[in-house]
């Protein structure tokens, strides 16, 4: 039995990078010799381990063969004469199919190392074609290094549009690419995601929503500088996209609950003249010109119809998301009025001896007040 650490691990130690998590894989073992040492069975379509302390994987080396369309088509061989090479083989890009002993030799037949060197993304075999998944993962990885100046090989990107002609992507199932999509997002260049797929045509195949020569596309770019969160991302990418085009694209890659709502609600208040208009000299000019109350009570109801005050958190995203989008630095007045509207709560009220409706509609009115002062004291 021999034991190499693989992949990503690898990989990310050449480019002096943090590694986050290992992978190992043992060669010339079986299934029992792994459970006889107390490793703990997790693989569902081949043997993988969790070791029975540092709960790291380890898998059997393994060949696979393609015998049916999409990404589970294949029958896997994990018998103990299967070599570390032709584990590596497999794999979808030579910068992770390289392997290290337990002394830290490196082994890298498929010269990966020269690739990192070189800033490529290039396939390791002509069996990359046989998985539509990689197509998701070489884009995803273009966006992670694409500020290390890496690039992803021509030949590669030819393997991948003909794997597009072949209708192979057809095979894709919804959770498999929204995986994929949602990581993509969380790298430090989720356009580049894009990029690469519409290098390939694979873009207009697998989001006909989107282009890149959009708002949603520049928004993600500056969304991606400003924050991490990929909810935010998510609703700067299609915040120029009809309602309707957004929920369909949800719907179709059964995207979470928590990024389809911010993303309706962006695509549906953000883009309305109210948030757009908002900056200090334009707001002020309305306070006056239509009166503070009337105003006050326009902001009151912007935040009601947000659910503003019993989803706080998502009400920031939303701020966040159309500052971004938008060309006006809205956010910081409209928290402010926020601010002091939420400042005005019910337990004062019942305190006072108010209840039932009597409560709802005194807050509204002092909330209205709390606005118009605040602004009052801003303008005047």
């Amino acid at each position: 039995m021999k034991i190499y650490l693989v992949g990503g691990a690898v990989r990310d130690h050449l480019l002096n990078l943090p590694v986050t998590e290992r992978d190992w894989v043992v060669v010339g073992a079986t299934v029992n010799d792994m459970l006889q040492q107390g490793f703990r069975s997790v693989g569902k379509d081949f043997p993988v381990f969790l070791h029975p302390k540092s709960n790291e994987e380890y898998a059997l080396a393994r060949t696979e063969r393609k015998v049916r369309r999409g990404y589970t088509g294949f029958d896997f061989d994990t018998s103990q004469h299967v070599t570390l090479e032709e584990d590596l083989k497999r794999r979808d890009l030579t910068i992770n199919a390289m392997a290290e002993t337990p002394d830290g030799k490196l082994v890298d037949p498929y010269h990966g190392q020269q690739d990192l060197q070189n800033k490529i993304l290039r396939h390791v075999s002509s069996a990359f074609v046989e998985d539509p998944v990689r197509i998701l993962r070489v884009a995803r990885f273009a966006a992670r290094y694409a500020e290390l100046g890496f690039k992803v090989a021509p030949e590669t990107i030819e393997l991948m549009r003909q794997m597009v002609l072949s209708g192979e992507v057809d095979a894709l199932v919804p959770e498999r690419v929204w995986k994929e999509f949602e990581k993509a997002l969380g790298e430090p260049h989720p356009e580049q995601f894009f990029q690469a797929l519409a290098d390939c045509d694979a873009l207009p195949v697998l989001f006909p929503e989107l282009g890149m020569d959009t708002a949603g596309m520049k928004a993600l770019a500056k969304a991606a500088k400003v924050t991490k969160d990929t909810q935010v991302r998510f609703a700067a990418l299609v915040h120029d996209l009809p309602e309707s085009e957004v929920k369909k694209l949800c719907e179709r890659y059964r995207v979470p609950n928590d990024y389809r709502d911010l993303a309706v609600l962006v695509t549906r208040e953000g883009n309305f003249h109210f948030y757009n208009n908002f900056s200090i000299h334009q707001s002020s000019k309305e306070f006056h010109l239509q009166g503070a109350e009337i105003f006050s009570k326009k902001i009151l109801r912007f935040f009601l119809d947000l659910d503003a005050f019993r989803r706080e958190e998502r009400f920031e995203k939303f701020l966040l998301t159309c500052e971004i989008c938008s060309k006006q630095s809205s956010s910081e007045i409209l928290k402010q009025c926020y601010s002091v509207a939420k400042a005005v709560n019910a337990k004062e009220l019942m305190n006072q001896g108010m209840s039932g409706a009597e409560i709802g509609s005194a807050l509204v009115k002092k909330r209205i007040e709390a606005i118009e002062n605040f602004l009052a004291n801003s303008y005047n």
